[in-house]
């Protein structure tokens, strides 16, 4: 049993639609999408075209990318058995789910993640639509890629996923397996390729390259973010975010604090202009936003005192540790290297009940948490028990996509290549144009 405090979970049952009420009630996925893909999908669609019309660049401050922050290395990646498992996978599935759930690594597909409860693509392999048996083996690609840590809790977010559904009699729609997998590229132990889960409130990205991978963009997210019945009852998520964010925030000194907060609410009319970002409340990062321009904010790491830095390093760690622990010691190395360029900004209160917001960000990695008003629960205003996280690696490391430029321009047998196509008389790109029916 979690350590978390359940006589405080009435919170959110006061905002539980009555049952058959919800908008979700009874609707099979493709039930959902009809309902909405009228209002929602041109939407969609032209978010996307935007998206898809630059190229893929990277979040930035100023819209530079900062050169030479990354490099090919060994991180000791499991990645023998992560290609053990994705080839047990890859055994079982029929020419058709092979053919939906295998894109080439130039696909720009695994850019256009989103936190939708209906996907407007319909691709790759669909966990709730496949046997167990399946469900299993691309489960096993994404245990043997993260921490035990970091499978227990993406596990613990597909289970209450599920919780959720029971909450609006919504199963077929919000379930423990309304996720879909992808992979990206021929599978190797030397050569780059990738895989993406995603779905409600869970899409974690892993790119590796020999014994090196990332896992960014990861979105995690929960609502509610912990169980008080039913088949999952016990689940609970975020509270070491939560917790050593707010210990983080409250023990700033009194001009550190003027410094890191920009706001005492994350309400849309007390914040500054443009500062709410609607649906995604106030997360900078959200989809279709991976090349935006976010300039630093809040106090900065060389503004620190010792035990703040380490609470700091701290925090920064719950969210990384989803990695296996060579690549997250190759990471945490990174993260303090740049630690005196890290800064921290706050919005909400500092209120055992209050909701916030936080922002860590440095030249190698950008955190946000940020708690939600409800979606599918009813609370008007953010509430504790909705929390959105999002990990990005900016500077044009998202994706792996800078591992894979500086692969392509070292890797002999790429060099080899690219002189024989332009001596061939014409330019061969790795980069290609992405097609989209």
């Amino acid at each position: 049993m979690s350590k978390f405090d359940f006589r405080k979970l009435s919170d959110f049952r006061k905002f539980v639609p009555e049952m058959g009420k919800a908008l979700h009630f009874g609707k099979s996925t493709q039930q959902f999408y009809d309902a909405v893909v009228a209002e929602r999908g041109p939407r969609e669609r032209a978010s996307v075209e935007k998206y898809l019309s630059t190229p893929f660049k990277g979040i930035t401050t100023d819209g530079n990318i900062v050169p030479d922050l990354f490099a090919l290395r060994s991180e000791r990646a499991p990645t023998r058995e992560i290609l053990q498992a994705v080839s047990a996978l890859l055994a079982q599935l029929s020419p058709e789910q092979r053919k939906a759930a295998c894109l080439s690594l130039e696909s720009r597909d695994r850019e256009l993640w989103q936190n939708s409860i209906a996907r407007y693509e319909n691709f790759g392999l669909r966990l709730d639509e496949v046997p167990a048996v399946l469900r299993e083996a691309a489960m096993a690609v994404v245990s043997a890629s993260l921490s035990a840590a970091g499978y227990e809790k993406t596990r613990n977010l597909m289970k209450l996923n599920a919780f959720l559904g029971e909450l609006v009699g919504a199963p077929l729609l919000l379930g423990e397996w309304s996720y879909q997998l992808h992979i990206f590229g021929e599978p190797s132990l030397t050569e780059p390729w990738g895989w993406q889960i995603s779905g409600h409130h869970l899409i974690v990205t892993c790119f590796v390259l020999g014994e090196q991978m990332t896992l960014t963009p990861t979105f995690m997210g929960a609502e509610p973010r912990y169980a008080d019945a039913g088949k999952y009852a016990g689940t609970v998520a975020f509270e070491d975010e939560e917790r050593l964010g707010l210990d983080f925030a409250r023990n700033l000194s009194a001009e550190q604090k003027r410094k890191a907060i920009f706001s005492d609410s994350l309400l849309p009319d007390r914040l500054p202009p443009g500062r709410h970002q609607g649906v995604d409340g106030l997360i900078l990062g959200g989809r279709h936003k991976n090349n935006a321009i976010i300039p630093y904010e809040g106090i900065c790491g060389a503004e620190l005192g010792p035990q703040q830095r380490q609470t700091l390093l701290d925090l920064t760690q719950c969210y990384l540790s989803t990695l296996p622990s060579g690549p997250l010691a190759a990471r945490m190395d990174d993260v303090e290297r740049h630690f005196v360029q890290t800064h921290f900004c706050w919005a909400g209160g500092l209120d055992d009940d209050s909701a916030f917001y936080y922002r860590i960000q440095s030249p190698v990695v950008m955190i946000e948490f940020d708690h939600q008003k409800g979606v599918v629960l009813n609370n008007p205003e953010p509430k504790k028990f909705h929390t959105h996280t999002i990990v990005h690696t900016p500077n044009g490391n998202d994706f792996g996509r800078d591992l894979l430029r500086l692969h392509y321009e070292t890797a002999p047998h790429h060099q080899a290549a690219q002189h024989h196509h332009s001596h061939g008389g014409h330019a061969h790109s790795h980069q290609r144009p992405h097609d989209r029916d």
